[in-house]
């Protein structure tokens, strides 16, 4: 999982470590400490398994195969193993105490089970014959605690060694008290692969460090660090981010460079200079409705990548979804703010062609209700002055856009759209917020398509039960004209209509409020500025 996050999201940081971080590099990450501690849980049913099955081989095979019965010592031992690793298992699995935390008493875990099998070796085992090589379970305990459940290369070394000493340790109170005991040279011959595998458990755990390292470089765009996925589309994933030293929230959007429909490397470097000049182009939009963009850039596989505000509202597809048709005043008094950030890009020669409802956001901003923000102008199409147009997504004999918001040149494949075809997916917006359907219903895309060429739509006040005033139904008509002559011929054009028409002015921002307060509570109070560890009460722009 981390090493395809690495290869999806690996980019060059343009922003030092500030150095309040420095002193935390040689950690393991949180990421890595989660998925350390579902391994060590794992661990401790594995190792309460295992002295349970001593227990069994003692009591109940042994004594039938060998005819003795194993003394009281061991019994002790492995019951007191046994309890331990499943009150291991329990802390790990049910505790709220930290990754971090857990992973520290598991090396505490590591050292008890050393122990345990040190006394067995001395106090209950006879002493094994000097001519023969005998390697002691510690080695086994230490090697595979490495392997599932290392730490930092420093805990994990220190741990081994204590663990790795466990057998001396014993030997040298056994002689104390008199026991019989084995040679010194042979007590060190013995004692040698414990420390020898002591010192090689931290070779994994270097290994899981750099790991941790990378994967924390790779959390980091720029300024900004991914917090957690939001979504994931077509276009590619949407991550919640925070800015590293202004602690302000961001939402982050990987596109792919397959989507973008690059075939080769030729293609692929076309598509970086125009990713680079229409984000700066979309960057300088002005317009309160339109989302800030505060960065962008290109990963070191060619992952292109907006760093934008992170809001807190409902897309309009997912209103409707939730709450159902919105009333023709609160259309229009939406209907004009998107209005008012096309006007600004079509002003600046840019086209988006794909307004959509899941690309306008009606948020809380401040004290503001029912904000409108126009999101993903990665369709957004530059128009020259001398003509010419480019599209950052368009290469040949591609179609891009929604099927059920496409204005119809753009279905024919026209040459020259123009901001008319907005206009078009705008009079689709309306009438899918007042009447909470489609324009045009079909069984596949194309024949959806083909409806916008041919077919007339009938008008909304038709197709709901809630009043809409004559006014408006005959301005989402006008917009979705097949003719572009016979259309609104821009947004700013018919965002006069709109600041000309009695039904916008019908709603306000007590209204708005009040609409929040009643459907959208959590909405309504303060707002954090700092992402939060849990996914905070709020619906954040899938850009």
């Amino acid at each position: 999982m981390a090493d395809d996050k690495l290869r999806r999201i690996v980019c060059r940081a343009r922003t030092p470590l500030p150095a309040r971080d420095s002193g935390r590099t040689t950690s393991l990450p949180d990421e890595v400490l989660e998925e350390q501690v579902y391994r060590l849980q794992a661990l401790a049913g594995i190792i309460a398994g295992l002295w349970a099955l001593g227990l069994f081989i003692d009591f109940a095979l042994a004594p039938l195969v060998w005819g003795a019965n194993v003394s009281m010592k061991a019994g002790a031992v492995e019951i007191t193993g046994l309890v331990i690793a499943l009150f291991m298992w329990g802390y790990v699995r049910f505790s709220g105490d930290s990754p971090r935390r857990k992973a520290d008493a598991g090396l505490g875990f590591l050292v008890w089970n050393a122990m345990g099998v040190a006394v067995l070796n001395t106090w209950v085992l006879p002493p094994p014959p000097e001519q023969t090589i005998h390697l002691s379970w510690i080695t086994v305990a230490i090697l595979v605690y490495a392997v599932i459940a290392p730490a930092s290369p420093r805990k994990m070394l220190v741990a081994s060694l204590i663990a790795a000493s466990m057998d001396p340790l014993a030997l040298w109170l056994a002689y104390a008290m008199g026991n019989p005991v084995v040679s010194v040279p042979y007590a060190i011959i013995l004692s040698l692969p414990n420390f020898s595998c002591a010192l090689i458990a931290a070779v994994p755990a270097r290994l899981l460090q750099r790991l941790g390292k990378r994967l924390r470089e790779a959390q980091e765009l720029g300024s900004y660090q991914l917090v957690r996925p939001l979504g994931q589309g077509g276009m590619g994933e949407v991550w919640e981010a925070r800015h590293r030293l202004l602690a302000r929230g961001a939402a982050i959007k990987l596109v792919r460079p397959e989507v973008l429909g690059a075939r080769n490397d030729a293609e692929a470097r076309v598509m970086l200079r125009r990713f680079e000049r229409e984000a700066q182009a979309t960057a300088s939009l002005n317009s309160p409705h339109t989302i800030d963009v505060f960065d962008f850039g290109v990963t070191d596989e060619g992952t292109f990548y907006y760093v934008m505000e992170l809001l807190a509202g409902r897309d309009l597809e997912t209103l409707v979804r939730e709450f159902g048709p919105v009333s023709a005043e609160r259309t229009a008094f939406l209907l004009r703010q998107v209005c008012h950030s096309l006007a600004d890009a079509h002003a600046r020669h840019m086209v988006h062609r794909d307004i959509k409802p899941a690309n306008i956001y009606v948020c809380r901003m401040g004290l503001e209700y029912d904000f409108v923000k126009v999101l993903d102008f990665g369709l957004v199409k530059l128009r020259e002055r001398g003509g010419d147009s480019e599209s950052l997504l368009t290469l040949d004999h591609t179609t891009t856009g929604t099927p059920a918001y496409m204005a119809p040149e753009i279905v024919l494949g026209d040459a020259d759209v123009d901001s008319r075809a907005d206009v078009y997916a705008l009079g689709c917006v309306a009438y899918y917020l007042l009447t909470g359907q489609l324009v045009f219903e079909a069984e596949t895309p194309m024949k959806m398509l083909m409806q916008h060429v041919h077919a007339q739509p009938v008008p909304p006040s038709q197709r709901t039960e809630l009043p809409i005033p004559r006014e408006l139904d005959q301005l989402v008509l006008a917009c979705l004209q097949k003719d572009p002559n016979l259309r609104p011929q821009s947004a700013e054009t018919l965002l006069r209509m709109c600041d000309g028409s009695r039904v916008c002015k019908s709603w306000d921002q007590s209204m708005a409020k009040l609409w929040w307060e009643t459907h959208l509570p959590d909405l309504t109070g303060p707002l954090s500025i700092v992402p939060t560890a849990e996914p905070a009460p709020r619906a954040v722009a899938a850009l």
